[in-house]
């Protein structure tokens, strides 16, 4: 059989790059369980209350949810299970750094296949406040009103 290539994606969380400043983006495996293999290339899953956290030098991903495998058995594995993520050491060692510092926090933002392995993209991030978030809105809406301008200029 013919290796998978590419980046298949199966979820993701938008609404973490509207409640955090994204500092840095990283690529980390998943260790799953063949259900949750399976279940993830049905497409179904959700990042929406996940968070990643270190704990004894190793990076665990929590609260993140993989519905049972409809197929699977009695070995089938729990929804919200911890799982483990599998970086580099330096890069564990970066985030136990930056983590330590107050406001900051490891969200995932998207849960993907890339050439058939499961890959999360995980991010440090710190909060946004009320005012960050409104700005940040207020921004998109000038810059989507300023292209509209163009766009109906060009037609001219």
């Amino acid at each position: 059989m013919a290796r998978e290539r590419g980046r298949t994606v199966v979820a993701q969380n938008r609404k973490a790059r509207h409640d955090y400043h994204i500092d840095a983006t990283y690529e980390a495996g998943i260790v799953l369980t063949g259900t949750e293999v399976k279940a993830l290339r049905a497409g179904k899953a959700s990042l929406v209350d996940g968070y990643a956290d270190v704990r004894d030098g190793e990076v665990w991903l929590r609260n993140v949810h993989i519905p049972e495998y409809d197929l699977g058995t009695w070995n089938n594995h729990a929804p919200r299970r911890s799982r483990k993520l599998l970086l580099r050491k330096d890069e564990i060692a970066r985030l136990i750094g930056k983590t330590k510092e107050t406001g900051h926090t490891l969200v995932p933002l998207s849960l993907y296949f890339k050439d058939g392995y499961a890959k999360v993209e995980i991010a440090l991030a710190r909060g946004k406040k009320a005012y960050d978030k409104r700005q940040a809105l207020a921004e998109k809406e000038a810059k989507r009103e300023a292209e509209r301008a163009m766009a109906r200029a060009r037609r001219r």
